[in-house]
């Protein structure tokens, strides 16, 4: 892979991740004692970049903050791990997007978003970035901005001959004119439920069959993240299936986010779509090795270590 290569735009939210740890998720109206507190930088658009940068990758970020602390906090966090920033607007009438995050001893979470200045970030917003969606080779896309702005940043994408990416995230229903512009669709087991009429996605018959329904409505290439099960790769032609590694789980906040940013940095430099794959299910195993979401992306290094066993 070209680690100067393709430069990558990722249109999306930043957040400020307030985490508690529990031992167990409260039930309804139960109060439980948690174990400590921390803010990390989050957003799935900034963990994208963040993820991309520290994996070797030109990347800028296209979003929206508060005029407020967290919104300072979260450019500059962004701009220590090599991040553009530039592009990131701030609105004096929103606060900066905040999830709460509860993981429990086995590293799974319950997250609740406000998306405050994400919320806001409209189409009409993305207009004066849309310099930098004209000399990218990769867009990165999610779902915690409004539905029409990625649609809008997906068309710019399309047009300037640039890869796009999407992470159908938070889960939701899309038409089927932002699918189509989709290079890859890249949802976890839960959002190809959704995407595909929901219901238990049962095995990998299962899986291929809903994979091949969205390519259906127009998707070019279905990229499944499935936990603690690996990732495949459904295109026209093939398809392509990578293991799971073997790994501590502590906190499985940004695993997806560290897969799309790896894939990435791995298609922007050039990688065929296996060896694209293989980087991108490294660096999603090696993100749950760790609390948080930014804060738990690895670095190039980390990964070729995981791929050749050193």
């Amino acid at each position: 892979m070209d680690r100067m290569a393709s430069p990558i735009v990722v249109v999306g939210s930043l957040n400020a991740d307030l985490v508690i740890c529990v031992a167990r998720f409260p039930k309804a109206g139960e109060t439980v004692t948690g174990h400590g507190f921390a803010r990390f930088a989050g957003g799935k658009g900034a963990n994208q970049a963040c993820a991309a940068a520290r994996l070797g990758g030109r990347v800028s970020m296209v979003g929206q903050v508060g005029a407020d602390e967290p919104g300072a906090w979260l450019a500059a966090r962004l701009g220590e791990s090599g991040v553009d920033t530039s592009f990131v607007l701030r609105d004096d009438t929103e606060s900066t997007g905040v999830a709460l995050i509860t993981i429990d001893a086995a590293g799974q979470n319950h997250i609740v978003l406000v998306p405050g200045a994400n919320g806001t970030f409209t189409p009409e917003r993305l207009v004066p970035t849309l310099t930098a969606l004209r000399h990218t080779g990769v867009v990165l896309l999610q779902l915690e901005i409004p539905l029409q702005t990625v649609l809008a940043a997906a068309r710019a994408g399309r047009h300037a001959g640039a890869i796009v990416m999407l992470d159908p995230a938070p889960a939701q229903e899309l038409p089927d004119a932002l699918l189509a512009l989709c290079d890859y669709l890249t949802p976890n087991e839960t959002e190809l439920a959704t995407l595909t009429g929901g219901g238990e996605v049962c095995d990998a018959d299962d899986v291929r069959r809903r994979a091949g329904q969205l390519r259906e409505r127009g998707a070019a290439r279905v990229l499944v993240k499935w936990g603690s099960r690996g990732a495949a790769l459904f295109t026209a032609q093939t398809e392509c299936w990578w293991p799971p590694h073997t790994v501590d789980v502590v906190d499985t906040t940004a695993a997806g986010d560290a897969f799309n940013g790896a894939f990435a940095v791995a298609v922007a430099g050039g990688a065929a779509e296996e060896a694209a794959g293989r980087f991108a299910n490294a660096a999603g195993a090696l993100a749950v090795t760790r609390v948080g979401a930014q804060a738990a992306m690895p670095l190039r290094a980390d990964v070729e270590r995981l791929l050749t066993g050193s």
